[in-house]
């Protein structure tokens, strides 16, 4: 069994090598891209865990034992004076408490008792690492990382950067290290030009800044207007500061540019805390910024850490939460939702992402299942942006081994319950249960009936539902508002306390909004946004009602209704006519009170306007700035089109950002909505 294992084990690090090894030659040699840098990444993170755990399969050429990549021939290749080194990576928590507890042990080793270390907390500038040389404080040469023994020598690039001092403020000798950058402002304008005249736009900045110091033309690299930090003093011939802290202060007393947020943080609970506040909020900055570095702060204490063949011991670079990992496909499974729909859900190796341990994903249909061709056993590239769920982007095919299994769509499911079959919906890409009325579809029903967007019955979770449906104490909503004190006691584990609170809760869900209450229905085709935008037209349930009972009014109402097409008609129209379901509304009707829709004034801000959120909102929660545009007259909307008004984007904006900005769609920033909200 162990040799079987060990032999996959093999296998996989195998093509975690050579794929890693593809993708840093296109990065760090051709400055070509074809996955993001957060992937590659995790990539590299796996591999490394996996050599951790299986020490024997380490190899002197393990892409994990390498920094930085070769230098292009059309440069003068220099050897650096001091090697340049790389920082090992921690994407978790537990892993900076680990890197925090082993350089306590190593100190207390070293020193024979509790060292007491501090810390210093810096910005990780994602750009191009340069390494800067002084004589007698005179500008003598740069280069770039190389592998860490020979660089490229780019001086004539670099000396065309305006932040990079050509004298320092002391005639010293050093050699410093640091990241040429480019500003997003500069980028954006930058785009513009390409674009007007035809040319392809630069993926990101860091690219942008790597390409302009490799041109073998000064020119272009002085019109790209690029930025430095420096963040390091590897050489001087004066002795250094005792501490970190103290050496970017004399960083910037020479005369260099020096990220401004760096802190000096006296335990670990300081560094976590330095990390958390700016996870968030580097974003807003004009520089990319992929986490932080965080160095032992006492030079002498970084001395006798010292190094590993790869990195100091000393310093560790805090991953942000990436928003595309990889991760391994181990099984292609179903859900069923509320309305019988059937939804592909890819089971996967957990991994961190965003910030959130993710273990499912949604392959939304069967067309988009066949696009991506995943198998069970493929790697895959996940991602997370914003407020869009973690999505599969793409299958990396070249880490198949032959062990991948194919996925066959399905003709039954058990969870649509007796003969399971699945029938594809007329027109559309999804597929749906068969029998509709089945237990699972039912219980989903209730879960939503239940839920915040609906009645929003506080303590009145899935696992009480299912208490409820197997104790038989109901089987249609109506039943929810019949519950006693003495049928909740009879459940288990359901003391006094537990059964006051949610009858209370269940007597303050009596009154509800027409737009909720029709939200909670279950109603195929509408959603939160087609509710509202029924209540608002027709103001009562009653009224409602009335128009839907004769099938050629209600068309006739419902076709006056922005967003309400023919199928979402027809929908409606034959949900209320079902028998079930006006029983169902009979049943319902005798508990509860159905709030009038408030009539919307027309000389509000937003009045018969369209708004998109997308992104996370930094001072609002995406149901209270929903709250906001309906109560100023808008529509909130899941989607963009061209007759959308406005799109508000918050922090990590997903496709819809980029759909409304080639739709000419006005696109306002938090701060910009804020603003006309208080107007």
């Amino acid at each position: 069994m162990r040799q079987g294992i060990l032999q996959d084990i093999k296998q996989r690090v195998k093509k975690l090598r050579e794929t890693i090894e593809h993708h840093r030659y296109l990065y760090h040699v051709l400055d070509r891209q074809e996955i993001s840098e957060a992937a590659l990444d995790s990539l590299k993170h796996e591999l490394v865990l996996l050599e951790q755990r299986y020490p024997e399969l380490v190899t002197p050429d393990s892409p994990s034992r390498r920094i930085g990549g070769r230098p292009l021939p059309e440069f003068k290749k220099v050897e650096h004076a001091v090697p340049q080194w790389s920082f090992n990576d921690a994407f978790s928590l537990e892993e900076m408490r680990d890197f925090d507890a082993r350089v306590t042990r190593m100190l207390r080793s070293a020193t024979g008792k509790e060292a007491h270390q501090t810390y210093t907390c810096e910005h990780k500038i994602d750009g191009l690492k340069v390494v800067l040389e002084y004589k007698d404080g005179i500008f003598e040469r740069a280069a770039t990382r190389g592998d860490g023994v020979f660089g490229e020598e780019v001086t004539h690039n670099v000396r065309t950067i305006e932040s990079v001092p050509l004298r320092l403020k002391n005639p010293l000798s050093l050699i410093v290290e640091g990241e040429v950058w480019m500003k997003k402002s500069r980028l954006a304008l930058l785009n513009a030009e390409r674009k007007k005249n035809g040319e392809e736009p630069f993926a990101n900045p860091r690219n942008v800044a790597a390409g302009s110091i490799r041109q073998l033309d000064p020119a272009i690299a002085a019109s790209r207007k690029l930025e430095t930090y420096i963040y390091d003093i590897s050489k001087s011939s004066e002795t250094l500061p005792a501490s970190q802290y103290e050496e970017l202060k004399l960083l910037q007393a020479l005369g260099f540019k020096v990220n401004p947020y760096f802190e000096h943080a006296r335990t670990i609970d300081a560094v976590i805390a330095y990390f958390k506040k700016w996870k968030d909020r580097v974003a807003k900055e004009e520089y990319l910024a992929d986490g932080i570095v965080v160095k032992v702060n006492e030079r002498h204490f970084q001395e006798l850490l010292g190094y590993t063949g790869k990195a100091p011991r000393f310093g560790i670079a805090w991953k942000f939460p990436a928003e595309q990992v990889t991760t391994v496909v181990e099984d292609i499974a179903f859900q069923v939702g509320r309305t019988g729909v059937v939804t592909p859900v890819a089971h996967l190796r957990p991994v961190l992402v965003a910030g959130s341990t993710v273990s499912r994903a949604t392959l939304h249909n069967e067309d988009e299942l066949k696009r991506l061709d995943v198998r069970i056993g493929d790697t895959v590239i996940l991602q997370k942006a914003g407020d869009v769920i973690p999505d599969i982007v793409s299958v990396m095919k070249e880490m198949r081994g032959g062990e991948e299994q194919p996925f066959k769509w399905p003709t039954s499911i058990p969870a649509c319950g007796g003969d399971g079959r699945i029938e594809r919906i007329p027109g559309e890409a999804a597929w749906r249960c068969v029998d509709r009325n089945s237990f699972s579809i039912q219980k989903r029903k209730f879960y939503h009936f239940v839920s915040k967007h609906a009645f929003d019955i506080e303590g009145l979770g899935p696992k009480i539902v299912d208490l409820l449906l197997e104790h038989k104490l109901i089987s249609s909503f109506g039943d929810i508002f019949t519950l006693t004190r003495g049928d909740l006691l009879e459940l288990p584990r359901f003391a006094d306390t537990a059964a006051n609170n949610l009858l209370e809760a269940i007597q303050k869900a009596r009154t509800v909004s027409f737009s909720k209450f029709l939200t909670a229905l279950s109603i195929p085709q509408v959603g939160e946004e087609t509710a509202y935008d029924l209540a608002v037209h027709f103001g009562t349930f009653e009224k409602l009602h009335r128009a839907l009972m004769n099938r050629p009014i209600a068309s006739k109402e419902l076709e006056h209704i922005s967003g309400i097409g023919p199928i979402v008609e027809r929908s409606i129209v034959d949900w209320f006519a079902d028998p079930r379901h006006q029983k169902l509304l009979r049943e319902l009707l005798k508990h509860i009170s159905v709030q009038p829709a408030k009539k919307v004034a027309t000389d509000l801000p937003l009045s018969g306007k369209t708004v998109v959120l997308t992104g996370t909102l930094a001072t609002l929660s995406r149901e209270e700035a929903e709250d906001i545009i309906r109560k100023l007259g808008g529509n909130p909307s899941g989607s963009v089109s061209k007759n959308t008004h406005f799109v508000v984007i918050g922090e990590n904006p997903g496709s819809k950002y980029e759909t409304a900005k080639k739709l000419g769609v006005h696109i306002l920033s938090e701060k910009e909505f804020l603003a006309l909200v208080r107007k």
